[in-house]
């Protein structure tokens, strides 16, 4: 029998670490939404926090394009999904999609971190969705020319990921067995030491 919603987002948990807060274990990328709209004032809560991310010379590069659900924009995000997500991503309330300016407003000068910055923001939101009880999954499948153009997007603008958001739904109810197995196996992380260095190869002391 499949593992419930509730069986499902417990095992997702990360080992807690006393000091770390608890929304970066609980936060994971579920593809199963339930049947539940987002309530609009959750959702300004969730772009608050991704406004107060830090920026290079608080350029706030990052701009936003969200759909709720039977909206136009939702549709115009949806059918530029790539096929793989569209067989999930059709059951959350909310998608979204992340650009950022790759100029620097005040001078023209092409900001090399402007990915960075929307990045920053784009976590920002993830983690404040999930302290709030929503579930978001980012996605790098989707067609960019197609979104640029049927959201008037202009050309000096990067895109960074589409965002599904809405609240966690029951495994059993994704259509294949692959999905299901990625819903509910446990998830891993690389240990400090391989991502946390002195100089390449050596990991850096931290206790």
């Amino acid at each position: 029998m499949p593992l419930s919603a509730h069986e499902t987002h417990h095992l997702k948990r990360a080992p807690e670490m006393e000091g770390v807060l608890p929304v970066f274990h609980h936060r994971w990328s579920p593809r199963s939404f339930a049947d539940r709209e987002v309530d609009p004032a959750l959702l300004s809560k969730v772009f608050e926090a991704a406004r107060w991310a830090a920026s290079c010379y608080n350029e706030q590069p990052w701009r936003f394009f969200v759909g709720m659900r039977n909206s136009n924009t939702y549709k115009k995000i949806f059918d530029s999904l790539s096929e793989a997500n569209q067989a999930w991503a059709r059951t959350a309330p909310v998608l979204m999609v992340g650009a950022t300016h790759a100029k620097f407003s005040r001078n023209g000068v092409p900001n090399r971190v402007a990915l960075y910055d929307l990045g920053a923001a784009a976590s920002y939101l993830t983690l404040q969705a999930a302290a709030l009880g929503l579930a978001t999954h980012q996605m790098a499948g989707f067609n960019l020319e197609t979104t640029r153009r049927a959201l008037a997007i202009p050309e000096d603008y990067i895109m960074g990921t589409a965002i599904a958001l809405g609240y966690q739904g029951e495994p059993a109810a994704l259509a294949s067995e692959a999905l299901l197995r990625s819903e509910t196996a446990p998830r891993t992380r690389k240990p400090l030491s391989e991502i946390v260095l002195s100089e390449w190869g050596q990991a850096a002391k931290l206790s």
